[in-house]
């Protein structure tokens, strides 16, 4: 039995040998066996190595950002620092796959974010309101179609409204949010279970806000994109917290840019913010490791110096696995600070300067507004010219001192309430009267209008202009229709009409070129399209405020009450009682009080003058000591991350708070230029010291003749000293003249204009004046000789371009390029560059030329009309003041020259004040800023004071 077995056993074996069973078995034992063999391997012998394997890994090497340097006064006191803050970014690491899978993730995002009231970042130039409604953040039609042209991927403008109808210009804000949502995917983004998103207004502007600034760096994926700045502590937790759910999501330590004592300083420091588009060129230029991503500065020294300021970048190479998280670092270079920046400016010298100028408009302001409806005639003379109470009670609406979208809110005061109700009944009614005139068979013709009602019609010509609607280079301004219209003589109804078949009316907007429609359909669509265009116009409905204020409907007494209310007065119960009481009389003092006392800034109303620039300058070094100009703003809200509505306010702000006064503002300098004017005489021979010329108040010579200032009175015989100190016109214009005579007395206004230049050009008023910061290029009048001698014809200077002439008249001969800047040194202290105004040129002229002007501006101040200004100042200056006429309708501009101390020279002051009415309210501000750099006044007092009281002298210039 058993050998039975064995041979069943060996016939059994010799069968599967011989099959091809047997070959493939033991073929796939040794399989079985090898694979056994590995997995022992890698998981008991090598089984980390190879779980290190399995995980995928990216190398990638970021930038670290060095810390900014600060900026410090010339004597160390702090103006510009950093401090820590927190920054969400987001970095595609493209581990989200689906589309709506990495929505869901930005929402979340999104929802942490807000729950602690932080902002989401971004260039998407569309808000929501809080009735949901969506508007475009840009502040002009240019500036909106600029955006639009963005989003439509087009690089000029001009494909706009293309025949195809692609591109309309006319994209509501509603419909680009709506396009941007399909685009992005976002209007079918579902949850977990399926379930499309009921988005929010400001979830849908956010989350457009993330896409977009990330399809920026759609070729630069591993680059983290700035989502969020400077969030709190508990919301970077709350992040960092769910970031399993939040993959790519980091929050970064970073700094944050501040600005101390920063309303003084603004127009001299700026600010900083992130790279715009078109400087990053410029930028990788100096520097090649800048990106889209850094903090650079914008203006003022922190954009002249920034690659100064900005730090050295350091690098970090890590190991990231397929999710974007850090496995290992391998190498890392560490970035380094900026270097720190010494400015020239003295601090409590500049806010000493800038509080004097804003007291002293505060006293001009309340001296001249008065409770009267007509003060001016139309021989009011510009220095005497008074401002109407309700012109500046509008200023109140105008100028956004209060905020006219509140009256309509729920929680407004009764007082708001009942404006807003008077602004909706009043423009109701408005409306109806301009539907009635556009649609008329005999409509009024415009000069034959109420005031009221041509001006609303003007707002409509001037608004349908500025869409484009109306289209100015297709109008033949020769044609008898648009005389018609420059002379009144037609109506807004007849010139809009006559449009449509002139071809200056875009037809488009209302039909398509390829559909045939007649003008009477064609201008009822227009008509339509004005009515639209004005029921939520908010500079219309200010229009209106505009006459409701005029005709008494809205009184001054509710507007207080308003000041009130919205937090722009402190509260004042004895004040408001009585004003809610109904007291109109109360209202007009208690206006002014409030204007004395700077409660209500000269900026805020935005009337004449609400601006100033004043420059002190170290006459011997070149050195700026300080640079004001008024009104500043806080640098701090536009830095970092910007606060869009404030800047947006600034641009609407009419007091122009964003314009550097001291160094952008051009004027004709007025007779502060005859000091130049006699030193040309002087050095071409054409005058002598002892020369006169008899002044018999008017210079008729030539046609148009010169009147002197004292017209109809007289001068008399003057020198030149004299003649300074008397800034006779009929003296300087005779000068004038005779640069203009050669040897052989032929006259040459062209010879006059050239030896003028000459002498403006050698005291550097041919070019910028050096500091390193914006300024505009001056302008030596090239026209009349005769008027330009007595600082007119087409001269045109910046305050700071003033500060270098006076500073060199006062070192007698150094033209200097100013400076802000005093040292530049390293993060321990240590100098890196020491700087030192240049002198390229030395104006050589004769020490008698020198003597003569010189003591003719010192007679100004001791002998002329000036002289009761300057009866309390402890110490002897040499100055000239100013006076220029631009309008006749606006207060003339004042300017102010001078230095001190007269006998050694040390520091120079320069003052201007657009339509700042007489010369002598400049000069009283240089009076105080002399009398606080010499210890005769301390900073506290000026800090303390209020608005100062206007001097009754007049200053003859």
């Amino acid at each position: 039995m058993i050998r039975d077995f064995k041979d069943f056993l060996g016939d059994f074996f010799e069968k599967i040998k011989s099959s091809r069973l047997f070959i493939l078995s033991v073929i796939y034992a040794f399989m079985v066996f090898i694979l056994g063999s590995k997995l022992f391997t890698m998981q008991m012998v090598n089984g980390k190595e190879a779980q290190d394997k399995y995980v995928q890994k990216i190398k990638k090497t970021v930038a670290t950002t060095g810390a900014r340097g600060n900026i410090y006064d010339r004597n160390g006191n702090l103006l510009a620092y950093n401090k820590l803050s927190y920054t969400v970014t987001i970095t595609d690491g493209g581990y989200y796959k689906k589309v709506n899978d990495k929505n869901n993730m930005y929402y979340r995002l999104v929802q942490i974010l807000r729950k602690h009231n932080e902002n989401i970042e971004g260039d998407f130039l569309v808000a929501v309101d809080e009735n949901g409604d969506f508007y475009y953040t840009t502040k002009s039609d240019a500036a909106r179609l600029r955006f639009i042209a963005d989003m439509y991927g087009l690089k000029s403008l001009d494909e706009l409204d293309d025949k195809a109808g692609k591109y309309p210009s006319n994209i509501s804000a509603q419909e680009m949010v709506d396009k941007k949502l399909k685009t992005y995917g976002l209007d079918k983004m579902t949850d977990s279970d399926g379930n499309i998103y009921n988005l929010s207004g400001q979830d849908k502007i956010d989350l457009i806000n993330i896409r977009y600034e990330m399809g920026k760096k759609l070729y630069r994926r591993y680059e983290p994109t700035i989502i969020s700045t400077n969030i709190s502590e508990e919301a970077k937790i709350d992040i960092m917290e769910n970031t399993a759910s939040l993959i790519g999501v980091d929050v970064e330590n970073d700094t944050l840019r501040v600005y101390n004592d920063a309303v003084y300083f603004s127009d001299i420091i700026g600010y900083t913010g992130k790279v715009p588009d078109e400087k990053l060129d410029e930028l990788l230029k100096e520097r090649p490791d800048y990106t889209l991503n850094d903090i650079v500065g914008r203006i003022g020294i922190e954009e002249s110096m920034e690659t100064t300021l900005q730090g050295t970048k350091g690098s970090k190479t890590m190991i990231v696995d397929n999710v974007g998280r850090i496995i290992e670092t391998i190498s890392e270079v560490e970035s380094s600070a900026g270097n720190d920046v010494y400015l020239t400016i003295d601090k409590n010298l500049q806010i000493a300067t800038y509080r004097l100028v804003e007291q002293q408009l505060a006293g001009v302001l309340a001296s001249k507004i008065v409770n009267e409806d007509n003060p001016n005639t139309d021989s009011t003379d510009s220095t005497h010219r008074l401002i109407p109470v309700k012109d500046a009670y509008y200023q109140l609406i105008g100028n956004n001192v209060l905020d006219t979208t509140h009256f309509a809110k729920v929680d407004a005061s009764a007082t708001e309430q009942s404006l807003n109700a008077k602004l909706t009944a009043q423009k109701e009614s408005i409306l109806v009267s301009i539907n009635n005139e556009l649609t008329s068979s005999t409509p009024t013709v415009m000069g034959g209008l109420p005031e009221d009602t041509k001006a609303y019609l003007n707002y409509i010509h001037s608004a349908l202009t500025k869409k484009s609607i109306i289209k100015k280079d297709n109008i033949d301004t020769k044609s008898e229709v648009y005389q018609a219209w420059k002379n009144e003589t037609t109506s807004l109804r007849d010139y809009l009409f006559i449009g449509i078949s002139s071809g200056y009316i875009d037809t488009t907007v209302f039909f398509n070129d390829s559909n045939y429609s007649s003008a009477e359909d064609i201008y009822s669509k227009l008509v339509e399209y004005i009515q639209n265009m004005l029921k939520d116009d908010a500079d219309f409905d200010k229009l209106v405020y505009k006459y409701l204020i005029r005709n008494n409907v809205v009184t001054g007494r509710e507007l207080c009450l308003a000041l009130f209310d919205q937090g722009v007065l402190n509260m004042d119960e004895a004040a408001y009682a009585q004003l809610a009481a109904g007291n109109e009389g109360f209202a007009f003092p208690f206006f002014i009080d409030k204007i004395s006392r700077i409660e209500i800034t000269p900026a805020q109303l935005a009337l004449d003058p609400c601006s100033a620039g004043a420059v002190v300058t170290d006459v011997n070094t070149g050195e700026v000591r300080a640079l004001v100009s008024y009104p500043g703003y806080d640098n701090n809200r536009l830095a970092n991350s910007m606060d869009v509505a404030y800047f947006n306010k600034l641009l609407e702000d009419e007091s122009l708070p964003l314009y550097n006064n001291a160094t952008q503002t051009k004027k004709a300098p007025g007779s502060t230029f005859k000091p130049i004017t006699a030193i040309a005489g002087l050095e071409e021979h054409v005058i002598n010291a002892t020369d006169t010329v008899v002044c018999t108040g008017i210079y008729d010579t030539i046609n148009p003749a010169i009147k002197c200032w004292i017209y109809p009175g007289s001068h008399g015989p003057d020198s030149v000293v004299k003649a300074i100190q008397d800034s006779c016109n009929v003296y300087f214009a005779e000068t004038g003249h005779r640069l203009s005579t050669d040897g052989n007395g032929e006259y040459s206004s062209e010879l006059g204009i050239e030896r003028l230049k000459k002498y403006a050009t050698m005291f550097g008023l041919d070019h910028k004046s050096g500091v390193e910061i914006v300024e505009n290029e001056p302008q030596i009048s090239d026209i009349n000789p005769e008027q330009s001698s007595i600082g007119q014809g087409n001269h045109s200077f910046a305050n700071i371009q003033l500060a270098r002439y006076v500073a060199t008249i006062a070192n007698q001969g150094t033209v200097f390029e100013l400076s802000l800047l005093d040292k530049v040194c390293d993060q321990y202290g240590n100098v890196v560059q020491d700087y030192t105004p240049v002198s390229n040129y030395h104006v050589d002229i004769s020490q008698d030329t020198w003597n003569n002007v010189r003591e003719g501006m010192y007679r100004v101040i001791k002998e002329g009309s000036a002289r009761k200004v300057f009866t309390d100042l402890n110490i002897n200056i040499a100055g000239k003041t100013g006076t220029a006429q631009e309008s006749k309708t606006r207060g003339n501009h004042a300017f102010f020259i001078s230095f001190a101390p007269y006998e050694s020279p040390e520091i120079a002051v320069t003052v201007n004040i657009p339509y700042g009415y007489s010369s002598t309210n400049a000069a009283v501000i240089g009076k105080n800023i002399y009398k606080y750099y010499y210890n005769q006044i301390s900073l506290d007092y000026i800090l303390n004071n209020s608005a100062l009281d206007v001097s009754d002298v007049r200053i003859g210039d």
